[in-house]
């Protein structure tokens, strides 16, 4: 049951989010592949089902807090902000992993830190991917959360200035160009 909630709430919110409209223009791009692992696909567990963890209580601990991101769906961008009435992409992952007792810094280049840094490749539902989308590309600025995973397409929760609370994909151009790196924390 249980189950079945949860793969209708990330069906509902990914129909309702559509897809990104922005796109990078410019001839330099940097482009990241975003391969398929040389892991059976069974390794790479997808939004709703369990991971393969040695310890149950950090799979739980996981979807519990992808849970709690998810239900900010829709959420307005404001920077600093950390409430329903608006929050920014670090104020998205500071409260929903407050919710579940796992203190992070507030600031997505503090978050970037934290954790084991990981190969593209190796990315499980649960972790960190970092953004740098400001002029000085090497810097992070923005960061989401890891909700699904499907062969080499990476989705993520995020707060974005111009649609809120939404869930991405890797595969977008503008992400994939600004994409620096990903965290594993738990």
């Amino acid at each position: 049951m249980t189950r079945t909630f949860i793969s209708l709430l990330l069906f509902i919110s990914l129909v309702g989010c559509g897809v990104s409209k922005k796109k990078i223009s410019s001839g330099n791009e940097r482009k990241i592949s975003v391969a398929p692992s040389k892991e059976p696909m069974e390794a790479k567990p997808k939004f709703g089902e369990p991971l393969e963890i040695n310890e149950k209580k950090v799979a739980d601990k996981t979807l519990q807090i992808i849970n709690t991101a998810m239900t900010f769906t829709g959420v307005r961008y404001k920077y600093g902000g950390s409430t329903r009435k608006g929050m920014d992409c670090s104020g998205l992952l500071h409260v929903s992993f407050a919710e579940h007792d796992i203190a992070i810094p507030r600031a997505s280049y503090m978050i970037a830190r934290e954790g084991e840094n990981i190969e593209l490749r190796e990315v499980i539902v649960g972790d960190l991917l970092f953004f740098g989308t400001s002029n000085r590309k090497k810097n992070i600025n923005h960061v989401g959360l890891v909700v699904a995973i499907d062969g080499d397409d990476i989705k993520f929760i995020h707060s974005t200035t111009s649609r809120g609370v939404i869930v991405s994909s890797l595969r977008e151009g503008y992400w994939n160009h600004a994409f620096i790196k990903a965290t594993r924390i738990l």
